[in-house]
């Protein structure tokens, strides 16, 4: 019965590939660890599970494997891409953007087969294809087959090669750092403190470098089980016997995982504990705040595709307006609308809304389009169109505007449009905005406050969200458009991303939606008065008071490590990844 059972399993793994099989459960268990679901502890197995599916065959093999995993996992964490109004343009976003973003994890697990000690050259069709159960010990062979401390160092020199792919996506092509594998970990609180160091970055490389060890103990452990070490024999000579006995030894089991156990994973769980320790110690040493101040944050949740009806503008203002005057009862210190809340700057609007502030006396923040002619331009556009935040006085008078500095592709521009024309019609904008030159300080007074804005999705960028904060800014200001993607994942999703800018620069978040997550990050990440009614529903209309921490008068704020310095510790991966190539006497 049991090898019956056993050929069906093996005929099973024939038909289904076991190294695609494991790829992408891989991919699949790497997305199941972000928002939603967010089952933070799946990515402590992901990578891990990427390299086992490439294990024992070739690197070109494990590029294509890595491939197929990142693939399995874009489509996935990023399926709220299709919740967008316009289909064609959702698919072929949804589509190139998961085939792009496929390859940084592609070459990670090539990279990672490049500089394992001993990486196999064999051409063997049954050892390369992994295509039945009994190759299982060619498989963990390439790990268990090396010295402990090489396994230690290929565990590092993976998890720094993580981070610096993961760097490379943050800039390249203007960036899009969404869902760094350490966002995931937001959960767990006292750890992810180490990104007032490290930046996000140094969260990812933990999370890499306990799974990669927890791969290595795996692989140790199954090298014992599907091939054991051959019996000890010796000599024996007595009146009642000659000949040879096999030595005692304990079950190979129990003593390879107990060795595996401390010299693989002991290791980076150590470390983690101790960062998880000081995290807590951080946590403990929170103080309340010595000024406050009162904010009303409007979210109407405004369906995207009214928001692109120009008959719509009236009823758009009029829902705004609605919800602002119920905000304004409780006498806030300062009023905030979402990303592109206004729909135009016609004078009847206009003036409703500066009369409203000034019969209130409150400070103002709305998102909305700006206009600046070109200079010396004759041509048919003869402007340059902005995604702008603007600030208005308590007597209705404009202050500042802070200009969105980096765009969504197809959202906000079309890339090469004027040698691809037809690329204009996977996106419902007319126009491709220009981005603004830098950042912009808003100054309120009474209480007084420096805010710095970031609009859209410039609060998942770490060196972008860095260069908005000074010493004494008391807060950053997120105002942004989720409504885009309906009611999906995409909300949860932005603002985890979010959550780690206030962690990294020490200060607090506060994000207005149209529809998602609207509330206040304090500085170590927890989210805080977030959704709508008994149900918590961020999906829904209405406003949000809250009480905004400030610095107390006269002060700054200390600089984290991370604000000071940058990705340094991106850096440092570099040279640890091109220390790791060279020792394998190969280049990148």
């Amino acid at each position: 019965m049991l090898s019956a059972n056993f050929g069906k399993a093996v005929w099973l793994a024939r038909v289904l590939n076991v190294r695609v099989a494991l790829a992408i459960l891989a991919g699949v268990v790497w997305a199941a660890a972000f928002p939603r679901p967010g089952w933070a502890g799946l990515a402590w197995i992901a990578p891990g599970l990427m390299l086992a599916a490439a294990l024992g065959g070739r690197p070109s093999r494990a590029f294509r494997l890595g491939y197929l995993s990142g693939l399995a996992y874009c489509l996935l964490s990023l399926h709220w891409l299709l919740y967008n109004p316009f289909p064609m343009g959702a698919l072929a976003g949804w589509l190139a953007l998961s085939f792009y973003l496929a390859l940084y994890p592609a070459v990670w697990v090539w990279f990672c087969l490049r500089v394992l000690p001993g990486c196999p050259k064999a051409t063997q069709s049954d050892a390369d294809s992994g295509t039945t159960l009994c190759r299982l010990g060619s498989v963990v062979e390439p790990i268990a087959s090396i010295a402990w401390l090489d396994r230690v160092l290929w565990c590092i020199v993976a998890a720094a090669a993580w981070v610096v792919l993961e760097t490379l996506r943050a800039r390249l092509f203007t960036g899009f750092p969404w869902n760094s594998l350490g966002v995931s970990q937001l959960p767990l609180l006292p750890l992810i403190q180490l990104a007032s160091v490290t930046g996000v970055y140094g969260i990812s490389f933990l999370v890499v470098w306990g799974s990669t060890a927890l791969l290595c103990t795996g692989a140790t452990v199954m090298a014992q089980i599907v091939s054991p070490s051959r019996p000890k024999w010796a000599a024996v000579s007595t009146p009642a016997y000659r000949g040879q006995v096999e030595i005692s030894r304990p079950h190979p089991f129990r003593t390879s995982f107990r060795l595996a156990f401390f010299a693989d994973v002991g290791f980076p769980l150590v470390v983690v504990l101790l960062l998880t320790f000081a995290g807590g110690a951080r946590l403990m040493r929170r103080t309340p705040p010595d000024r406050e101040i009162k904010v009303a944050l409007v979210q109407p949740s405004i369906p995207q595709r009214r928001i692109f009806d120009p008959q719509e503008s009236t009823n758009r203002f009029e829902t705004l307006m609605s919800l602002t005057r119920l905000a304004l009862a409780a006498k806030p210190d300062l009023v905030v609308w979402p990303e592109a809340s206004l729909p135009s700057f016609d004078e009847s609007h206009f003036r409703i809304l500066t009369n409203a502030i000034a019969d209130h006396a409150v400070w103002m923040v709305f998102g909305a389009d700006d206009a600046e002619p070109r200079a010396g331009k004759e041509e048919q556009q003869k402007y340059n169109y902005y995604n702008s935040a603007f600030l208005f006085d308590p007597l209705g008078r404009f202050v500042a505007t802070y200009r969105k500095r980096h765009l969504v592709v197809f959202g906000e521009y079309v890339p090469l449009e004027t040698w691809f024309p037809f690329m204009r019609h996977l996106t419902p904008i007319e126009a491709s905005i220009t981005p603004g030159t830098g950042p912009v300080r808003f100054e309120i007074e009474d209480p007084r406050a420096v805010v710095s804005v970031l609009i859209c999705f410039e609060d998942i960028l770490p060196h972008l969200a860095r260069e908005q904060v000074d010493a004494d800014t008391d807060f950053l200001l997120n105002l942004t458009n989720d409504a885009w993607f309906g009611e999906s994942a995409a909300q949860w999703q932005h603002a985890a991303n979010a959550a780690f800018r206030a962690v990294e620069n020490g200060l607090p978040l506060v994000r207005c939606t149209n529809n998602g997550l609207t509330c206040w990050i304090d500085s170590y990440g927890r989210m805080r008065d977030v959704g709508f009614g008994a149900g918590k529903d961020v999906y829904a209309s209405g406003f949000r008071l809250i009480n905004a921490p400030l610095l107390p008068l006269g002060t700054t704020r200390a600089p984290t490590f991370y604000r000071q310095h940058g990705n340094w510790f991106g850096w440092c991966s570099l040279v640890l990844c091109l220390g790791g190539a060279a020792c394998r006497r190969f280049w990148l």
